[in-house]
């Protein structure tokens, strides 16, 4: 028998590191004419990523999810609030060489080849030439990019997808302990999606972490093991999906044996019967229910906690605060 009635979290296995920390992290802008208008693009974010953790940060055009990554590289100086990563300042050169970063909209040299933008960047993380000589071949290999970098085509030859898999090659030629992405399902087309998915599956595997921005929830909730929600510059939800979707529903499938079939239609709904064994939804409280199920003597099968899909609660917390994607 599977009983699922309350919210459980499963202990980490590993001592916790924490590779990715935020403390009230803020950013205001200044715009207007005479600059004397304010916008605050971040609102005291607390965040904390943990080693080997495949984290997504969702939210609507602009939530913040840009200004936070940016903000985390050091692109952008936050207005109050701090952050490290690795345990120390992101302007630690030694921790420069342990991350890797995929922009929204990256920027190669327009009369270099896919080989050469890699060897550019090979030449900046001083990686030895004999490291190089294996790993750009088996970079370009993993993003589907050998074919074209044999041929000795240029950068402006390479459509938007391409450009993004070479910025995904370029991103790990350093093979980082840490790999920021910012959108990087976007351009690309089913086959593309797949291989980039594929492709931070596999870091997930090797225990790198990887934080990532997305619209793509379907994209998201297949990758990571935990999600964070932006909404107008504050950190609204943050969790692993089992937290975030299990338990957000509120309802119960249940499934048993034998029993009053007239007390059973007051507590489930969409009550299905076959023989004696039986099933539907749950209504009120599971406690309640299962004591109603020891006094008419009715067996229990199993009791579980709905589930939503990330689309789902995304809108759901949309919803409670009033935004939808004009506002």
């Amino acid at each position: 028998m599977t009983v699922l009635t309350d919210r459980q979290l499963a202990p980490r296995t590993e001592q916790a590191t924490a590779v990715i920390e935020t403390y009230e992290l803020s950013k205001t802008y200044r715009t207007g004419f005479f600059m004397n208008q304010q916008i605050e693009s971040l609102k005291k974010c607390s965040l904390q990523i943990f080693a080997g953790e495949t984290f997504g940060l969702l939210g609507l055009n602009g939530a913040g999810k840009t200004t936070l990554l940016k903000s985390l590289l050091g692109i952008v100086r936050p207005t109050h609030g701090r952050s490290q990563i690795l345990g120390s300042s992101i302007d630690d050169p030694e921790v420069r060489q342990r991350i890797g970063y995929l922009p929204e909209n990256a920027y190669f040299y327009d009369y270099l080849t896919g080989w050469e933008v890699l060897e550019f960047t090979a030449d900046l993380f001083q990686i030895p030439h004999k490291i190089r000589k294996q790993r750009i071949p088996a970079l370009l290999d993993m993003v589907g990019l050998a074919q074209s970098a044999a041929t000795g085509k240029k950068m402006r030859q390479y459509s938007k997808g391409m450009q993004q898999r070479i910025g995904m090659a370029q991103a790990l030629i350093n093979d980082p302990d840490i790999v920021f992405l910012d959108e990087p399902m976007s351009g690309l087309d089913p086959l593309g999606r797949k291989q980039m998915r594929d492709i931070i599956l596999a870091l997930s595997d090797n225990r790198k972490t990887v934080f990532f921005n997305s619209h793509i929830l379907t994209e998201v909730e297949q990758i990571c093991t935990r999600v964070g929600i932006l909404s107008r510059g504050e950190l609204i939800a943050c969790g692993t999906l089992d937290e975030l979707l299990t338990y957000s529903t509120g309802s119960y499938t249940v499934q048993g044996r034998s029993g009053s079939m007239d007390i059973l239609q007051r507590w489930i709904s969409d009550l299905e019967v076959d023989g004696d064994r039986w099933r539907g939804q749950l209504r009120g409280e599971p406690q309640e229910f299962l004591a109603t199920m020891r006094l008419m003597e009715a067996e229990l099968i199993e009791i579980r906690q709905g589930k939503m899909s990330l689309e789902d609660f995304f809108m759901q917390q949309m919803s409670i605060r009033g935004i939808n994607s004009s506002t």
